[in-house]
């Protein structure tokens, strides 16, 4: 993990955050690594999101004390839930009323309250309700009168972006994101509901926005690292921003298919396919050499558990790149590709400084 590429995509996105109006609430899946949060909330622990209450009681373990859990509660979740919020402020999802009346039942049971968001669906159509719908002012309302809720206002996450070309593309769709929010929450006003947060977020349109009117906070994620799959889409400039890759050695050389062989698989990349609507023969991830010069020649083709075959766009120059020698995998998702390990190799100046860990777990 390159350090100071790190640290300048979370310096860029806290200015343009700053510059444009909103707060900044970082997504940590991409990381699940409590130093590298803090630095995306500028040294101190400051307010994040998670995917997983283990990544949330490890980073309130650590002083971060306000924490989105952005998925839909689970409800064999709700007592770890409880402990945790009365530690910290624990911010909830729900979109489905069948979990409203059990989270409202084990609240009076257990004499507390949970800060809940409405999640609300802007055209990815994965989870959150329809904001057009009868059905979201109906549960708006329920969660804003109901004693066992604390409802704090709407979020979003705009998944679609992921499927852009182009950061203007993805402009396009953050400008759907924010003017979804937008009449959401004004609909849900003028009904009388209070809606105190309007947050969105993911890294494409959080890199290609330019406004974000009516909105009070994003949350993007995977713009700390970058990776393969953003770069092809416009997120980032490839070579300066891509902060995370896979150091893998070559194993074999097969001139007469012209390919060599990786000991770095499925198990340290993912299988992400990648951006293979902008480029169908993409393969697994960028290549580089361990010195971070790109290998535009060459293409990482296939992958199995442990190995990685590597194929030769021209007849690849095996004397470069020999038997034992090292070379370095920018994935396609670095969320993905991150989770393979327990650990970061963190490098400052391209020397090695430390080692930070990972949080695991559910």
């Amino acid at each position: 993990m390159d350090l100071g590429r790190l640290e300048a995509n979370a310096e860029r996105m806290a200015q343009k955050a700053s510059r444009l109006g909103v707060a900044l609430r970082p997504h940590v899946k991409t990381h699940k690594c409590v130093e590298i949060g803090r630095i995306q909330s500028g040294g101190t622990p400051g307010p994040i999101t998670v995917s997983t209450l283990a990544e949330a009681r490890g980073f309130a373990e650590a002083g971060f004390g306000d924490i989105t859990y952005a998925v839909p509660l689970p409800l064999p979740y709700l007592p770890d839930a409880a402990e945790l919020g009365r530690r910290i402020r624990l911010n909830l999802l729900l979109d489905d009323e069948a979990t409203l009346a059990p989270l409202e039942a084990f609240a009076k049971a257990q004499r507390t309250r949970f800060r809940v968001f409405l999640k609300v669906d802007c055209g990815y159509h994965r989870a959150g309700v329809d904001p057009r719908s009868d059905g979201a002012l109906t549960l708006a309302r329920r969660l804003q009168a109901s004693p066992g809720v604390e409802f704090l206002g709407i979020l979003t996450h705009a998944g679609q972006s992921y499927a852009c070309r182009s950061r203007q593309e993805a402009k396009a769709v953050a400008e759907q994101e924010r003017s979804v929010m937008d009449q959401f929450a004004r609909r849900l006003r003028q009904s009388g509901i209070p809606v105190g947060s309007v947050s969105v977020g993911s890294t494409p349109t959080c890199c290609a926005a330019e406004g974000w009117a009516g909105v009070t906070e994003i949350r993007p994620g995977n713009y700390v690292f970058f990776d393969a799959f953003q770069a092809a889409i416009g997120s980032c400039e490839a070579e300066d921003a891509l902060a995370f890759s896979v150091l893998a050695t070559v194993i074999g050389h097969y001139p007469g298919r012209n390919e060599l062989l990786l000991n770095a698989g499925a198990l340290a990349l993912s299988k992400d396919p990648g951006p293979v609507h902008v480029d169908p023969h993409c393969g697994f991830g960028r290549l580089y050499t361990a010195e971070g010069l790109p290998l535009r020649h060459l293409r990482l083709s296939s992958l199995s558990q442990e190995h990685g075959l590597v194929q030769g766009l021209a007849v690849a120059d095996y004397a470069r790149l020999p038997v034992g020698s090292c070379l370095r995998v920018v994935p396609n998702h670095s969320c993905l590709a991150a989770a393979c390990f327990d650990r970061y190799v963190v490098l400052k100046e391209g020397a090695v400084s430390e080692e930070w860990r990972r949080i695991g777990g559910w």
